[in-house]
């Protein structure tokens, strides 16, 4: 079976291994989604695909139907007698993951199968250290190696500050520099790239990712646009797609991100840090707020951690502990935290009682 165009998108031993259990069905990786329609590359060529009615129907969530990044099993190789039909979806080896944009508990995957999620945040007014923090908290989570990306460093006066700030939030994370002007930096964005390793393209509208592919793939395939005056980023991407490089290694372009609901995070290696200073506070229990021999709040007292790490620390956690929770639980839960528990409920039905009579 002839197999260089699998290996030119990434495939690994891996997942050519978990395809044998499948006989009478092909290898195939996503490509392209269009909602319910997607692209996949066979051993043969580019080609639209569906899902079975089976995936359909046993669906849970849209975390059960295939993303770009997917290694899949389809009935054919080519598109000679229609729409591929999508009958597996392989077992994912990592996946980007967030809540859904708006009001439902849906899980949305963003990309799947990546050995490194590139966190792309510009180097103007979308600097945000509160919102870096955030999108490590999933990266670390989703089992791929996150690493930092600033760019448009022509627009900053200060590089040396901002690597100083990105790195205070980011312990044991690779920070890279990169440019639009030139070439600076993307040299190094090369080193996580190669045969058989995919990396997902991650951040908000208009910090530069689609640039940066350009730059990878050295010609101009994507799209890009200048940011407006108001240094706001304009959408380029309006659907993720996987690129193969032409020096090996596969790129996975994502829409800008206008919500990072959290569905599942990794605190412990985000906030390393603070969770390291924990362990020296009085108390195992401590939430580092009044308690007496807390290591955090010396640390801020110090100057060694900063006040607003710890309040993002505290808000994440807090947003995670919401999750998978109906109405009537989130209500009781926020109720606890803001009045102490099942002891402060009398305090509660006190508090809302007079509330009610005030209007």
């Amino acid at each position: 079976m002839a197999k260089a165009n699998l290996y030119k998108v990434g495939l690994t031993g891996r997942f050519e291994q978990e395809a044998t259990m499948y006989e009478g069905l092909h290898l195939a990786r996503v490509s392209v989604q269009h909602k319910n329609l997607y692209k996949v590359v066979t051993e043969n060529s580019e080609i639209q695909a569906e899902v079975s009615g089976k995936i359909d129907f046993s669906a849970r969530d849209s975390s059960d139907y295939p993303v770009v990044g997917d290694w899949v099993m389809v009935d054919r190789i080519d598109d000679s007698g229609g729409n591929a039909i999508i009958h597996r979806i392989l077992r994912r080896q990592s996946a980007f993951e967030r809540k859904a944009a708006g009001t439902s508990n849906q899980t949305q995957v963003v990309a799947a199968n990546i050995d490194t999620v590139f966190i792309c945040m510009s180097l103007n007014n979308n600097f945000n250290l509160r919102r870096l923090e955030r999108y490590l908290a999933i990266a670390w989570d989703s089992m791929a190696t996150p690493v930092v990306i600033l760019t448009k460093s022509d627009l900053c006066d200060d590089i040396s500050a901002r690597l100083s700030e990105a790195h205070s939030v980011a312990p044991g994370v690779d920070v890279l520099v990169t440019t639009s002007m030139g070439d600076e930096g993307y040299a190094a964005v090369n080193r996580y790239l190669g045969q058989g390793k995919t990396a997902a393209f991650i951040g908000s509208s208009g910090v530069g990712k689609s640039t940066l592919i350009n730059r990878l793939m050295g010609e101009e395939i994507l799209v890009t646009y200048e940011t407006g005056d108001d240094d706001k980023g304009r959408h380029t991407t309006t659907h993720r797609q996987l690129i193969a490089l032409p020096n090996g290694g596969v790129v996975i372009d994502t829409p800008g991100m206008r919500e990072l609901q959290l569905e599942n995070a990794d605190l412990s290696k985000s906030f390393a840090d603070i969770e390291d200073l924990a362990n020296y506070c009085r108390f195992n229990d401590c939430k580092h707020q009044n308690e007496p021999g807390c290591a955090v709040k010396t640390a801020i007292e110090k100057g060694i951690l900063s006040a607003e790490r710890l309040g993002s620390y505290q808000k994440l956690q807090t947003e995670l502990s919401y999750q998978g929770l109906n109405s009537r639980q989130l209500e009781h839960e926020k109720i606890n935290r803001m009045f102490g528990g099942t002891g402060g409920m009398k305090q509660a039905r006190s508090f809302f009682k007079e509330k009610n009579r005030q209007r």
